[in-house]
């Protein structure tokens, strides 16, 4: 894909399993895109490697970098604190990379509010439906059911942000949902015309929340 000069940010959130997560993998083996590294207080799941996937910190030190004003966003998310730090992702954006953020509203409303002298596109990822949210969840969270019961609740109160990003993607099928952004990216960097139906993105969420 061609992008050139400063580094575009593109920020996708989503509520807990609509798949954000493996979208943001997939679009940063594109040439020139990377993921940005968050700081967490949380523990490391399953395959999960320290200065790759995640900085692992404890709560003191993650404080520690808040009073030092280091951090682009952060967030308390689930009891755990998330946060970017801003050196990193300015280093990057200035040689012309393209940063990903994997992160919730809280933190794209953070990113928005800095008004940085980047090009910034948002997406918010959605599942099909309830059912096939849960079905995810339960999947991931096999021997905790309480967790997926928070994490269903919390859905209902994260879905009603949606408003605030620049694209509401629906994650029904994989590839399907990794091509719209892709394109949309595309349109977006090189003013190209968009495939996008704010109705129907309307609507989906309507019945998501009814």
């Amino acid at each position: 894909m061609p992008i050139k000069h400063d580094g575009v940010m593109i920020i996708l959130s989503s509520p807990s399993g609509a798949g954000k997560t493996t979208l943001v993998n997939l679009l940063s083996k594109l040439d020139n895109f990377e993921i940005s590294i968050s700081h967490t207080t949380r523990q490391p799941r399953q395959n999960e490697t320290h200065n790759k996937d995640y900085y692992f910190v404890s709560e003191s030190e993650f404080k520690r970098i808040i009073n030092n004003d280091e951090f682009l966003e952060y967030a308390k998310v689930f009891n755990n604190f998330y946060g970017t730090t801003r050196t990193p992702i300015i280093n990057s954006l200035n040689k012309g990379k393209n940063v990903l953020f994997d992160i919730d509203w809280q933190g794209a409303d953070q990113i928005k509010n800095k008004k940085l002298d980047y090009k910034l596109i948002t997406f918010f990822i959605l599942p099909p439906s309830k059912e096939v949210l849960f079905k995810r969840l339960s999947n991931r969270h096999m021997k905790d059911k309480s967790i997926v019961e928070e994490r269903m609740k919390q859905f209902d109160r994260d879905v009603l942000h949606w408003i605030n990003y620049d694209y509401v993607v629906i994650n029904d099928n994989l590839e399907t949902c990794y091509s719209k952004i892709l394109n949309l990216i595309d349109a977006e960097v090189n003013n190209g015309s968009k495939d996008y139906d704010r109705d129907f993105v309307r609507k989906h969420i309507e019945g998501l929340t009814s």
